[in-house]
């Protein structure tokens, strides 16, 4: 059997399993009294220090696989690499701390390209206070980078197995923007002016939610992701997870005004299916959610519910026909 027979998540699912087995052997215990919360599978790994949550969590950027060099510069990588992992932190509902990064790059690199690389790095991280404290860097015949960071979180981390039937869906922003920007920069579209300018700076700069995440948790949120593969796809992970399925409302997945002006017929599609907007999904009761939803900014809302059915399953719908809705995944995997 190949990877491309068995995907990225079944393969995922695999090692995952490797390695709990291992944990689970005799005499593997918790190292110097720190307890794991979380363990593979969710946004991040999480373990219970004497002051808090510890969140650890990594991404990896491939040239030819995440991005070229003509659609995206050196310090818009930067930024989207940093960007991946502090989003993967505001799910959990936590703080982004601490970085490591590798670099692989080819011997011909221009000094200066590495100095673009680190600008986009630096400036999404001082933001939210991240600092870059250590690395590696190798020659590789294909550029990629690598970042690892940790975060904290006062309590227990929102995690994606927490879910249950009956609870409301809901996400924080816009969806589609990103995949829009990139069909752009890619050339398969042209739409000058405003809205492409808004899509391509949704592709190249996303703004991972760490402020929403922070007031999900604070209000007693317990389940949460961030969408980095498409909104069907990564919903379906965290129906998964918690062993429901989901309905959505398709006229209620927002979809930003640029987007459905440049893709009139098919901004519901990329709005379910494309990946790297970093907004968060979450799911909770109708009475916390009514709590939850004024705190947010627009615009976040409900799009939908968990029933009870086959775990991972999500329908979209017409609101008005109650038919359903094409949205067979089409998120992102690597091996498929």
């Amino acid at each position: 059997m190949r990877l491309t027979d068995l995907g990225e998540f079944g393969a995922i699912t695999r090692l995952i399993e490797m390695s709990t087995r291992q944990r689970m052997a005799p005499g593997s215990v918790d190292k110097r009294g720190f307890k794991l919360l979380v363990d593979a599978g969710d946004d991040t790994a999480a373990w219970h220090t004497e002051v808090g949550t510890e969140l650890f969590t990594t991404d990896t950027m491939v040239e030819g696989v995440h991005f070229t060099r003509e659609t995206t510069p050196w310090d818009d990588l930067g930024w989207k690499v940093m960007a991946a992992n502090i989003s993967d932190i505001a799910s959990m509902g936590g703080d982004p701390m601490f970085a490591l990064v590798t670099l692989g790059m080819p011997a011909e690199t221009e000094i200066e390209d590495l100095d673009s690389l680190y600008d986009g790095m630096l400036d999404l991280g001082g933001r939210y206070g991240v600092a870059i404290v250590g690395g590696d860097m190798v020659r590789s015949p294909t550029a990629f980078i690598t970042v690892g960071l940790t975060g904290v979180c006062a309590g227990a981390p929102m995690q994606r197995s927490t879910a249950k039937a009956g609870d409301l869906v809901a996400v924080t922003g816009y969806l589609g923007s990103s995949a829009g920007g990139l069909e752009i920069l890619l050339g398969d579209f042209s739409a000058p002016g405003e809205p492409e300018r808004q899509l391509k700076h949704a592709h190249r700069r996303p703004e991972p939610c760490v402020s929403q995440g922070a007031t999900l948790i604070q209000h007693g949120v317990r389940t949460a992701m961030d969408i980095s593969d498409g909104l069907v796809d990564d919903l379906s992970k965290l129906c998964q997870a918690s062993g429901v399925s989901a309905t959505l409302e398709a006229q209620k997945i927002p979809a930003h005004p640029a987007l459905r002006h440049v893709f009139p017929q098919r901004y519901l599609d990329l709005a379910l299916n494309g990946g790297e907007d970093y907004q968060l999904i979450f799911v909770a009761p109708a009475g916390l959610m009514a709590k939850v939803l004024p705190a947010l900014p627009p615009p976040a809302g409900v799009i939908g519910e968990l029933i009870a059915g086959e775990a991972g399953r999500v329908t979209v719908v017409d609101c008005e026909t109650g038919e359903p809705v094409s949205a067979a995944s089409a998120g992102w995997d690597h091996f498929r």
